[in-house]
């Protein structure tokens, strides 16, 4: 984190997300203040709040993107909610203290992934350990045995043993079948069908009725290929390994120090104006239960109390129905930075189609080369693209660079159907293609609306 300086989270983001040079500018700011307070030392360290951020814009410029691409540089836990979904405290729905369960569940598996990858060599010596054992297991001695025969049991059992090892890594095993057992727990599953915000339910049942009935571990056995049984204890074996404890204090620490939590649709549950209906009142209370925890509270969850203090909020919304300033005064200013996402223009859309590393076209590049075929652009092709996503967004609804998806699709959906049976070798995209497709969908205002 130390080398993730401002510059360099901006120049990681621009591989990803074209344009928005303020958006990216302002969360990298915000995440490298979190690395900054983590270096302040003393009581003021816990003085030091992060700086929300609200990215204000249309659908497909780029919000989500941008937020999502923040939490794989830092490697942090990250959710993404709809505050649309929630609702007030007393209604039917999901409660707003879901978001960070959710974030601890994300933080849990991602540290637990991160030590069983750091266990893998270990575990792996110590699966094909257990796998030679199954393959050749040690034999009990015989009545009467003496000294002499049996050193030489065990000296003829470690020759076997070890060339029983070399066939396996040289893979001379691989059609052998082998049967590995498999522990199960008979504890029943109790499943709790509500979206009132339950979803705390579950925190100890399943323990609860362990230690009330003393259920066995049930052992099973099962059939598997040699290759196949070596990769199951292997997962066995890392899941041995790795302390429970230890995962669950580092993802913790995580979600509380590193953690993100992007809100979108943020302005659904904006209002407007003071005279307020039924639907309003309940917009206005998600505000007030989001406040809370914005702020820095304690949230109770399975894995223990977490502190949303320093957790980084970013909102997002349209606002075309509504402005920030519609939201409650207090979660206002919770949220101190405010960037405005501009619409994509035709150049935009054009960089969009090339620049990114997971652009589609590459994306659909990789796709034919599947099939065997070479696909090829024209550089006059992709700016026609370009064109036609730009005046689709014109005469429609603005999606942004999610347009440029519909497009794509019906400009190649003959060839991706087409493609296992016509043996075609190469498909080069030309502008008289492009046009001869799209023009007539894009003229029609009745087939865009559809197709596009």
């Amino acid at each position: 984190m130390k080398n993730l300086t401002p510059r360099t989270i901006v120049y990681e983001l621009d591989k990803y997300i074209i344009g928005q040079d303020k958006a990216k500018k302002a969360v990298a700011i915000a995440l490298r203040n979190r690395w900054r307070r983590q270096q302040v030392e003393g009581e003021l360290q816990k003085e030091i709040m992060p700086n929300n951020i609200i990215l204000i814009g249309p659908t497909g410029v780029g919000k989500t993107e941008i937020a999502r691409r923040l939490s794989n540089l830092a490697n942090a836990p990250f959710v993404k909610v709809e505050a649309s979904k929630f609702t007030e405290v007393g209604y039917v729905g999901r409660d707003v203290e879901s978001m960070v369960r959710e974030l601890v569940n994300v933080s849990i598996n991602q540290v637990r992934a991160e030590m069983m990858q750091e266990v893998q060599q270990p575990a792996y010596q110590n699966a094909r350990e257990r796998l030679l054992d199954i393959l050749y297991p040690k034999q009990s001695a015989p009545k009467n045995e003496t000294e002499e025969q049996r050193k030489e049991r065990e000296q003829r059992y470690k020759r076997i043993r070890e060339k029983m090892k070399h066939k396996l890594d040289a893979g001379e095993l691989d059609d052998r079948e082998v049967e590995v057992s498999q522990e199960g727990s008979q504890t029943p599953q109790i499943e709790i069908f509500s979206n009132t915000g339950m979803e705390n339910i579950d925190l100890q049942m399943g323990e609860m009725i362990s230690n009330l009935f003393p259920f066995k571990k049930d052992k099973k056995r099962k059939k598997m290929k040699v290759p196949e049984a070596h990769r199951y204890l292997q997962q066995e074996e890392a899941n041995r390994m790795v302390n429970k404890e230890r995962v669950k204090q580092v993802a913790l620490n995580r979600v509380e120090n590193d953690g993100i939590i992007f809100i979108d649709e943020i302005d659904k549950i904006a209002y407007k104006g003071s005279q307020q209906s039924g639907a309003d009142v309940s917009r206005s209370g998600v505000q007030r239960d989001l406040l809370p925890i914005v702020e820095g509270s304690n949230v109770p969850t399975k894995h223990g109390m977490i502190d949303t203090s320093h957790i980084l909020f970013i909102a997002a919304g349209a606002f075309t129905m509504s402005k920030p300033s519609d939201l409650i005064p207090e979660l206002q200013g919770r949220f101190p930075i405010r960037e405005e996402l501009s619409s994509l223009s035709m150049e935009d859309l054009k960089k969009i189609l090339v620049h990114p590393k997971n652009s589609l076209t590459k994306q659909y590049i990789a796709m034919f080369q599947s099939e065997n075929v070479k696909l090829y652009f024209k550089e006059e092709a992709i700016a026609d693209i370009a064109r036609y996503a730009a005046m689709a967004n014109d005469k429609m609804e603005d999606i942004g660079a999610r347009r440029l998806h519909t497009v794509m699709n019906s400009l190649l959906e003959d060839y991706l159907f087409d493609l296992p049976e016509k043996k075609r070798k190469r498909v080069t995209i030309t502008k008289a293609m492009v046009q001869k497709k799209l023009e007539a969908i894009i003229q029609d205002e009745d087939l865009s609306k559809y197709i596009l």
